[in-house]
């Protein structure tokens, strides 16, 4: 691929800065969106073709399914689903020694696998997303890697905020030792590409931990959940996006925030609900590349975590996990955290995993060969996927997708113009029309 043709197909990239590994002539840097995006640093210099083959939506020579297959299919008793990948053993729990539940966005299962780890002599250092402690820096959060129990703990809960790899990855490369990271389905997809052309990495990153998450942000959603509740663009210091209500089931949480107002230090602590972005399903500050992923489960990881969103879970204030495990020593791991009452753990079936992303997997997964056939039948690129370009979608979906799209497309611009125009209406009045379409809709749909 020549350059001119990357630049243009980059706005499809999940921009995870795995592909620097690769190539040392691409760099990562944020857009004014608040987007990572690759950067050609030398144009006289052509694109490594290997490179591309790291970036998800880009690679053309393999899948998640091949790759999985590759990792997983030797294993004694392991199972296939065609909707959540390869895997041994289904669970839902949670951590029940020490505050590692506390501490987490779900049940903590993620911070106490990587400390059992750590105890059982398996990993030398973690490879996460942890608060940013440049202070010269803008950026609230950041990849990094943590060789203790204690900075493993810090490093937990979600962040739902633009992160990169390629600090991390040369730490990987020119240091020595075995590593666990952590990420989404388009982080370890990447990642388990690189591992293929460059064995240093297969070597030294022994265990991949996936998380199932709906979609990438941009650095703009933290911003406006902030500028919301009073805290002006740049005097953000501190979020947690997923702070527990007492008396409030899981799903019902709040978002805390620090940062200056009028020269202070104040900590606001608001419920999720009462922002205008709240709704994960409606995708504000989405990534365009999000929509193009085809991988719910993050079927290439080890073992993958996620929010249990069962009835019978939710109303756990300190959250669940669900759990899918694909590697004999993570299994048997948490299988004797279960036996010596470290973990709470149920067995489930297939289909109460898939229960829990119901909306997520028909979003992702199922109405991608619409966003795919709306770019085909304009001869446009699109990125190749395991479904197909078509469009069998009820005419109510099609006009949610639609409508979707819009309000990814829009939350970027009007913020933008907000920012520049000094003010957050040019952006609230703008999604709160586009809001009231997305409502009207379900509502008509309702009264049919």
């Amino acid at each position: 691929m020549d350059n001119k043709t990357f630049n243009q197909l980059k706005k499809y990239s999940d921009a995870n800065g795995v592909v620097t590994a690769l190539d040392d002539n691409i760099t990562m840097k944020l857009n004014a969106y608040g987007l990572y995006e690759e950067s050609i640093i030398d144009e006289t210099k052509t694109i490594n073709d290997k490179a591309l083959q790291v970036m998800s939506h880009l690679n053309t020579h393999t899948n998640e399914t091949k790759i999985g297959e590759t990792l997983f299919s030797h294993i004694k008793q392991i199972k296939f689903n065609e909707q959540l990948g390869y895997y041994q053993n289904l669970y839902a729990g949670y951590v029940l020694e020490d505050n590692y539940r506390e501490i987490a966005t779900a049940g903590g299962i993620a911070t106490w696998l990587f400390s059992e780890l750590f105890k059982r002599d398996l990993i030398d250092g973690v490879i996460h997303v942890k608060q940013n402690k440049d202070k010269d820096s803008h950026l609230l959060f950041k990849y990094d890697i943590s060789y203790s129990v204690d900075e493993i703990k810090k490093g937990a809960k979600s962040k739902y905020y633009p992160v990169e790899m390629s600090e991390v990855l040369k730490v990987v490369k020119d240091k020595p030792g075995r590593y666990a990271l952590i990420g989404g389905p388009s982080f370890i997809m990447s990642c388990r590409l690189l591992a293929e052309t460059k064995p240093i990495f297969k070597e030294r990153i022994k265990f991949m931990i996936g998380l199932i998450t709906g979609h990438q942000k941009s650095s703009r959603f933290a911003e406006s959940l902030a500028w919301q509740a009073g805290i002006a663009p740049g005097q953000l210091s501190y979020i947690d996006f997923r702070k527990p209500i007492i008396g409030k089931p899981a799903s019902d949480y709040a978002v805390e925030l620090k940062g200056y107002v009028d020269h202070q230090l104040k900590t606001i602590i608001k419920p999720m609900k009462s922002f205008i972005d709240q709704d994960w399903g409606e995708g504000y500050f989405k990534t365009l590349a999000s929509d193009f992923l085809d991988d719910v489960f993050n079927e290439t990881a080890d073992v993958t975590l996620g929010d249990a969103w069962l009835d019978n879970y939710n109303d756990d204030i300190d959250g669940t996990n669900v759990v899918i495990t694909r590697n004999e020593i993570i299994d048997q791991i948490l299988k004797e955290g279960h036996k010596q009452q470290q973990l709470k753990l149920d067995v489930l079936t297939e289909q109460e995993v898939m229960d829990t992303q119901t909306s997520h997997y028909r979003h992702t997964h199922d109405e991608l060969k619409y966003r795919l056939y709306k770019l085909k039948i304009k001869n446009q690129w699109y990125p190749k996927k395991r479904v197909e370009a078509i469009n069998d979608l009820s005419e109510f979906r099609q006009k949610v997708q639609d409508l979707r799209a819009l309000i990814r497309k829009e939350s970027h611009i009007y913020y933008l113009k907000a920012l520049k125009e000094k003010d957050l209406n040019i952006y609230l009045n703008k999604m709160q029309s586009l809001q009231k379409m997305y409502k009207k809709l379900y509502k008509e749909k309702n009264n049919m």
